[in-house]
């Protein structure tokens, strides 16, 4: 079929007629529409009432128009553009193929083919569409389309530098003016001549970065008992840049959990134990936030129960990671490097592990994981008083393992009794006697009561 016949069958879904070359964008748009399609032509110079005004041709038209193609769209696509006469005039044809690496963007938006018509892809359907070809959509690399460099603070970019040279050990530019940097590192793009900040660099060094990425509040909350309640006990939105956040909900965290003190005849320093390892807590916060699904609007949610500290970010584990086998595949590939320059993660996975061995440590049973296509809860459970034992044997106390069962007893039912302590470790009256004697002796329990209503509370 020539392109007359083309012409004459009118525009479908895989034919776009553009009047004129100044159109650009809406070529681009299409262009975008078709690779994420079937493909298809587009023929500038042809009127949507097939009418054929033509084009006006001048040295370097064709090499000008591929290359604002190729700049504006990612991944880069090559078109094929040549010049071809109708009825006497000069028209330009650019033929598109359908792109193995899909979604292709066109200046921060897909768009996909439907009818004659050109549409915008929803976050949805992006997610879909990756998955479908094998590709990756970054979020943290598309340009925030509403903020300009005048949205960025110089003074957070600055303690970047300096924190990055501390901790990577990487030397601050001398020279390198902020729009440079913000290029290199990833932070801004250039998009048809002028630089603008990519979502990553909004939310690492943005002045408001909940002006233009609202679903980036961090939600914090307090709940008396276990379940959730409309009332609670303390609540705070966390806002600003990505480490703010994280400082303030550490902040959050500290004051709405409960700090257990206690002191031994052994050891007269009083020793404070806070009731979850605070440096374990802030690791899976730095996660969800860095990890998350961002194309969804949902926040992320830190909420605090009497049992139990739950962190919610949207967004499922990458496909091939469990918590069990954690590989470090990034949704946010951008963010993850600026968190790294800085101190704030490592970048292989390693931080589950560390999770898991801080709660270890602290006497806790390693965090649960609850996954769903729409979001990942991790929930550290509470010890209790019982995180404090370990403590009390680093002070120099010796226990047995009897008596260091029956300590999570006392600390579990407030009390214990001769009898009981026989039938929790299945010994004799007189075992049970001198041992419960030698935790009195050693200052943890003291006993209440007399003869057969002799009870055994904690000191502690």
């Amino acid at each position: 079929m020539n392109i007359k016949e083309l012409i004459d069958r009118g525009e479908s879904q895989s034919l776009e007629f553009k009047e004129s070359l100044k159109l650009k964008d809406e070529i681009g748009e299409t262009v975008s529409a078709f690779s994420n399609s079937d493909g298809g032509a587009i023929i500038i110079g042809v009127s949507d009432s097939r009418g054929v005004p033509g084009v006006d041709i001048g040295k370097n038209t064709l090499e000008e128009l591929a290359n604002y193609i190729k700049r504006n769209t990612d991944p880069q696509i090559f078109p094929s553009v040549k010049i071809t006469e109708v009825d006497g005039k000069n028209v330009v044809m650019i033929e598109v193929k359908e792109d193995t690496e899909k979604p292709v963007f066109f200046k921060n938006h897909a768009h996909k083919r439907v009818g004659n018509t050109n549409q915008r892809i929803s976050s949805s359907e992006l997610r879909k569409l990756a998955k479908e070809s094998g590709g990756r959509v970054y979020w943290d690399e598309q340009v925030c389309e509403d903020a300009g460099l005048e949205d960025i603070d110089e003074e957070k970019l600055r303690r970047y530098l300096e924190r990055r040279e501390e901790i990577r050990k990487v030397g601050k530019p001398e020279r390198m003016d902020m729009e440079t940097l913000l290029l290199n590192i990833g932070a801004a793009k250039k998009i048809d001549g002028e630089t603008k900040p990519t979502n990553a660099g909004v939310l690492f060094f943005g002045k408001n970065p909940q002006r233009f990425v609202l679903q980036s509040q961090l939600r914090t909350a307090r709940f008396a008992g276990r379940t959730l309640t409309r009332d609670f006990l303390d609540r705070l939105d966390c806002s600003g840049v990505l480490w703010e956040m994280v400082e303030q909900a550490e902040d959050f965290v500290r004051k709405n959990i409960s700090l257990f003190g206690f002191r031994t005849e052994y050891s007269f320093q009083r020793i404070d134990k806070l009731e979850y390892p605070i440096k374990a807590v802030r690791e899976a916060i730095i996660n969800a936030l860095i990890h998350r699904n961002y194309f969804e609007p949902a926040d992320t949610r830190v909420t605090i129960f009497d049992d139990r500290i739950e962190i919610i970010s949207p967004g499922s584990f990458p496909k091939g990671v469990t918590p069990e086998k954690p590989k470090h595949i990034p949704v946010n590939p951008v963010l993850c490097q600026l968190m790294y320059d800085v101190g704030l993660i490592e970048k292989y996975g390693s931080g589950i592990y560390m999770i898991n061995e801080l709660c270890e440590e602290w006497g806790i049973l390693k965090p649960e994981y609850e996954l769903s296509e729409v979001e990942t809860t991790v929930s550290f459970r509470s010890g209790g008083k019982a995180i404090v034992i370990s403590e009390i044997e680093k002070t120099g106390v010796e226990l047995n393992e009897r008596q260091k069962k029956a300590l999570r007893y006392v600390l579990e039912k407030g009390f214990i009794t001769n009898r009981s302590y026989q039938e929790l470790n299945d010994i004799g009256k007189k075992t049970a006697y001198l041992e419960l004697s030698g935790l009195m002796e050693k200052g943890l329990l003291l006993s209440t009561g007399k003869g057969r209503s002799v009870r055994y509370v904690a000191r502690f």
